[in-house]
């Protein structure tokens, strides 16, 4: 009998579910995290969590739910489990949180999980108690009554050849902070030891054959510091006031956002940080898919100098410490300016408990400029529009370094993926008038800073008017013929090139800046009425370096998603990480994800289907002064833009801040009574900012 009750609540619970409760991409709550905890705990005892989160359900059950969420069955909310049992060995688990089921659960061999901000903390805290490194502080003139002054920066140790992968590590960047206030990064130690995470023992120390001094000088950045060096801070700067007195224009239905035309749902994960889901546009009443799923995928750092230990400073920031881990609580007024909403987030810490963020997750709107403007030099009429943004934000700092990502909808369909870099240079002691060898720059008397690059990996899965897409290439082409010749007489025909990838192998490319080049994200079966050509998205991307690693390199090996700018596969479930799903200690023989999924299948079609398109960007850091004791944020960006795709300009729509007709200045009475209207558009868009007869620039 007890079982027929609970098979009749289940069912009940299952068709309530159908029409309410989470949406089947949003991340687990804390309730939901705990639940899955206490099913694993029923049948595997007591362990230690790594991660606990969304087990995204098939793309194909997503789709059909929602294209008729009335009928077509929810996916199932799961819970993807990482766990370490006291043997330090590895598991792999999925559980079904509404049958309380556990429904995978793998030992996993040969690899290591991600290093957790608990492993951090840990760390720092048993390389300051360890005798070995108390005696190499000594010898740098660190006195053991001073080893609270002493922090580390544990890094995942890479891949180094003398430890392997059956003991996860963690290899400790060592610093020295004479005073609470004191950068530490202005006093870099020249050893590094390296930890045991589950032993939490030192097992051994890095030592150079040279020894570094210990720099005696500050560099500073705290407000005391600034206000006593003399100058202090600026006093010319007047207030700056972002007010919406209307509130904001967007709407926000659970992690659903809905603003100007666009929708788009709002995930959060561990590694990757925000994840958006089911982007799609109403086209003046017909709602059209344009993305599936957007999100930072993975990113790699790798610095310059090739001597000892050195080249182990090659950080994956998203899959070897999560940018979802690292995740700032964000402070109106500072972090984020205007009208706000937050979104939290939630994650398991090593006991199993639920850990909320508050305030992860930034929702707000800016103003974008000029969206478009012409002004008639015959009659002096004119039109100017201002533009508004949508941005969704979080910011997360890998021990000395800041990413703020912003991902920004623009009213003309354009979305936009910024990281700005700010944070402190990873610094190493040098000695007076030590040759950096071109590896490196002195920044600060004793300190020296390596060269080192930032490259992301951007997946983009498009579903542009619906799922089979292609990819082409386009390239800014001169056209045949020499000069003098009939068909380019004068020389200066060109036009856009276009190939076709049409299996994965022929979509591994390079980025080229002689010819400008793109990639179009393109539904051939559906082409524009008047262009004539196949509607799509265009991804722009000009910051674009490459991976400075020699082939065969250690990074190389370990990083193959950045050996090239674009890679393109057909979608799978569970492809998600391109340097592999679990990346600490991964040797690169053989490279994961992304190379292993091409040589599995070279000659796999990717011409008309469901594909995914992998963007490496980044930039090459060159370490100056400038960037001392903290780094003035350094923007990149990069567009994902319609091409094709809408009838004509999709922002024709948006009131005017300032128009004057040719027949309103032939007519200074109508002038008088549209720009009344055009008056009242402006003061509703933009909050009164703008009056009438004002060009607003």
């Amino acid at each position: 009998m007890g079982s027929i009750i609970d098979n009749i609540k289940q069912k009940a619970s299952t068709i309530i579910n159908k029409f309410t409760g989470h949406h089947p991409l949003d991340p687990l709550t804390t309730s939901e995290i705990a639940k899955a905890v206490s099913i694993i705990r029923e049948t595997k005892g007591q362990l230690g969590y790594n991660a606990v989160t969304i087990a995204e359900p098939k793309k194909v059950e997503v789709l059909a739910w929602l294209a008729d969420p009335e009928h077509a069955p929810k996916p199932a909310r799961q819970a993807e489990v990482v766990a370490i049992d006291k043997t330090g060995a590895i598991w792999d688990g999925i559980v079904d949180l509404a049958s309380g089921k556990l429904l995978q659960w793998e030992k996993l061999d040969g690899v290591q999980p991600l290093i957790t901000m608990e492993d951090l903390i840990e760390t720092d805290r048993v390389v300051k108690a360890d005798p070995k490194v108390i005696e190499q502080c000594g010898i740098l003139g660190i006195p053991a009554s001073d080893m609270h002054k002493v922090h580390a920066d544990p890094w995942t140790i890479g891949f180094d050849s003398r430890f392997g992968n059956t003991t996860r590590l963690q290899q400790a960047l060592m610093y020295y902070r004479p005073n609470p206030d004191d950068c530490q990064y202005a006093f870099p130690l020249d050893f590094c030891p390296i930890v045991n995470t589950e032993t939490k023992e030192v097992i051994h120390i890095d030592i150079p054959e040279v020894r570094r001094p210990l720099n005696k000088i500050p560099s500073n950045y705290n407000p005391k510091d600034i206000e006593s060096d003399g100058t202090g801070y600026r006093t010319d700067i007047k207030p700056l006031h972002v007010t919406q007195p209307q509130g904001v224009s967007f709407a926000i239905t659970g992690r659903e956002i809905s603003w100007q035309n666009f929708k788009v749902h709002v995930g959060f994960n561990y590694k990757e940080g925000i994840v958006l889901n089911n982007i799609t546009y109403n086209d003046k009443g017909v709602v059209r898919p344009l993305f599936y799923r957007l999100s930072l995928a993975e990113m790699v750092v790798p610095y310059g100098n090739p001597e000892m230990w050195h080249y182990r400073k090659h950080a994956f920031d998203l899959g070897e410490y999560g940018g979802g881990y690292m995740t700032n609580e964000l402070a109106l007024g500072c972090d984020c300016l205007g009208e706000i909403h937050y979104l939290d987030a939630f994650f398991v810490n090593r006991a199993g408990d639920p850990v909320t963020i508050k305030n992860a997750i930034c929702v707000h709107e800016e103003d974008a400029g000029i969206l478009f403007k012409h002004t008639d030099f015959r009659d002096n009429s004119v039109i100017v529009t201002r533009g508004r943004k949508l941005i969704l934000s979080h910011i997360f700092t890998a021990a000395n370094y800041e990413y703020c990502v912003y991902w920004i909808f623009h009213q003309d369909g354009t979305i936009q993926l910024e990281i700005k870099l700010t944070g402190i240079l990873n610094t190493y002691a040098m000695a007076p008038d030590e040759d950096t060898k071109g590896w490196g720059t002195q920044v600060h008397p004793g300190v020296n800073a390596h060269n080192h690059e930032h490259l992301f990996c951007l997946r983009i899965d498009p579903q542009i008017d619906g799922q089979s897409n292609t990819i082409f290439q386009v390239d800014a082409t001169m056209g045949p013929g020499e000069v003098g010749s009939a068909e380019n007489h004068y020389g200066n025909a060109f036009f856009a090139q276009k190939t076709k990838y049409s299996t994965v192998t022929e979509a591994i490319a390079d980025y080229n800046g002689d010819t400008s080049r793109t990639w179009d994200i393109a539904n051939t079966n559906k082409l524009h009425p008047v262009s004539g050509k196949p509607v799509s998205y265009k991804l722009v991307s000009r910051e674009v370096p490459r991976l400075l690693i020699k082939d065969g390199g250690l990074v190389h090996k370990r990083a193959g998603f950045a050996r090239h700018a674009v890679h393109v596969t057909k979608y799978k479930d569970g492809q998600i990480y391109p340097a592999g799903r679990h990346v600490p200690q991964s040797s690169g023989d053989p490279s994961l994800g992304l190379p292993e999924w091409i040589a599995a299948n070279p000659s796999e079609s990717i011409d008309n289907t469901d594909v995914v398109l992998w963007h490496t960007f980044g930039l090459v850091h060159f370490p100056a002064p400038e960037d001392f004791p903290v780094m003035p944020a350094e923007p990149m960006s990069l567009l994902l833009r319609p091409r094709h795709f809408f009838l004509r300009n999709p922002a024709l729509d948006v009131p005017p801040s300032f128009c004057s007709t040719p027949s309103m200045v032939a007519n200074p009475g109508l002038k008088e009574k549209v720009v009344d209207a055009a008056d009242k558009l402006s003061r509703l868009a933009f909050g009164g900012g703008a009056r009438r007869g004002d060009c607003c620039d």
